[in-house]
């Protein structure tokens, strides 16, 4: 019977490594769209690739990850090898993502799966509830408030610091071209010929350490072109590829984050091969490409354009937020969520700039708050409802 658990296990783990594509993968690069630094289809072939290599760097630094959301340490482990709990924390928490993914809800996949992991551990009577406040709810609870507070800050300083300098978008930081060599007068006067005199020179001349380019501060006009045959970086392209790379890191961070957690849910109750675990790693990997690929549309229009008016210096702050505080648990295995760290960058951007659509932001919370209820509930009902099977 344990072999039709597994299958079911997988099962589920398919639809819910689809469905996290599908809803997350779009967030790292929500900015770019929204700013108009890329095409719809360029920030979404940027996030997956870079999502699929965070997912694939996850093999090697996210092992408490996978250890947190394999049931350790949550419930009795007689239970976690019985088959039924990870089928339904594996349904539990693709049901209700892939239910917020249809209506264009950036919900959390960490959420949901914290959610089904309480659910089906309450269901078994065995939950060890003291483990959940410092090991879950309280990571959970702080990053999207540090993310708006950091994501404020940094916003408003980089506006400060614009102002006090005087910069505006068509300044530009390019190549002076160097200054030629400068002949040492030779005195001629004394003894020799006239031609041994100029030879001479040369010689001192051609000796001269020739001038480096130096960097300077203009206009994108004066700065078209250096003397590399170089053109100068406008502050606008400055920030711009700054913003291009932040979003990709943001993406890779998401991959590297949340995949670990996807592989724990397999793991539960198992003991696979490591080979076998990193080609597991691998196989969530693609199939969350997939699932951005084809399902991120819905879920992409809402974080690109109904949470805050963006530009390139809003997305940019955002981003490099959002990628530190994930970077940042990803390495000590603290379960912060993608989603709740990204959209809380959002939203203090949003309140620091006065451009925040606070209906959709009511809206996001609202579905933050019964993501956990609901990833219970289905967790708890598949749980009753597979042992139930498994008497008959």
């Amino acid at each position: 019977m344990i072999s039709e658990f597994f299958v079911a296990v997988a099962i589920g783990a398919v639809f819910l490594t689809y469905a996290n594509g599908a809803n997350d993968n779009f967030k790292g690069v929500a900015t770019l769209y929204g700013s108009g630094v890329l095409s719809y289809r360029a920030a979404l072939i940027g996030a997956t690739v870079a999502t699929w290599l965070g997912s694939v760097a996850a093999l090697v630094v996210a092992d408490q990850l996978v250890r947190s959301f394999s049931g350790k340490g949550l419930v009795d482990p007689a239970y976690l090898a019985e088959g039924a709990f990870p089928v339904a924390v594996a349904t539990g928490a693709a049901l209700t993502v892939l239910l917020a993914t249809r209506l264009g809800l950036p919900i959390s996949t960490t959420h949901a799966l914290i959610g089904a992991l309480v659910g089906a551990g309450l269901s078994t009577g065995s939950l060890q509830a003291e483990h959940l406040g410092t090991a879950f709810a309280l990571p959970l609870a702080i990053s999207p408030l540090l993310a708006a507070t950091l994501a404020a800050i940094l916003y408003t300083g980089g506006r400060i610091v614009r102002r006090h300098w005087g910069l505006e978008p068509d300044d530009c930081l390019c190549l002076e071209p160097a200054a030629a060599p400068v002949p040492l007068p030779v005195d001629v006067s004394g003894g020799g010929s006239v031609g041994a005199a100029r030879v001479g020179a040369a010689a001192r001349a051609t000796a001269l350490p020739a001038a480096l380019p130096a960097l300077r501060f203009g206009n994108e006009d004066s700065c078209r072109v250096s003397v590399l045959n170089l053109p100068g970086v406008s502050a606008v392209d400055g920030v711009g590829i700054l913003h291009c790379l932040s979003g990709l890191l943001v993406s890779f961070a998401r991959g590297l984050n949340d995949t670990p957690k996807i592989a724990g849910v397999l793991l539960i109750g198992t003991s696979l091969a490591t080979g076998t675990q990193q080609w597991l790693i691998v196989a969530i990997a693609s199939i969350m490409a997939l699932g951005g690929l084809l399902s991120a549309r819905r879920v992409a229009q809402v974080m690109s354009e109904e949470i805050t008016e963006l530009d390139e210096g809003r997305g940019l702050a955002a981003n490099l937020v959002t990628s530190f505080l994930v970077l940042g648990a990803s390495k000590f295995g603290v379960p912060v969520s993608t989603t709740h760290v990204s959209c809380g960058a959002l939203f203090g951007i949003g309140a620091s700039s006065g451009g925040g659509h606070i209906r959709t932001i009511l809206k996001i919370l609202g579905a933050w708050i019964i993501t956990l209820p609901i990833g219970a509930s289905i967790a708890a009902i598949v749980y009753h409802l597979t042992q139930t099977i498994a008497k008959i």
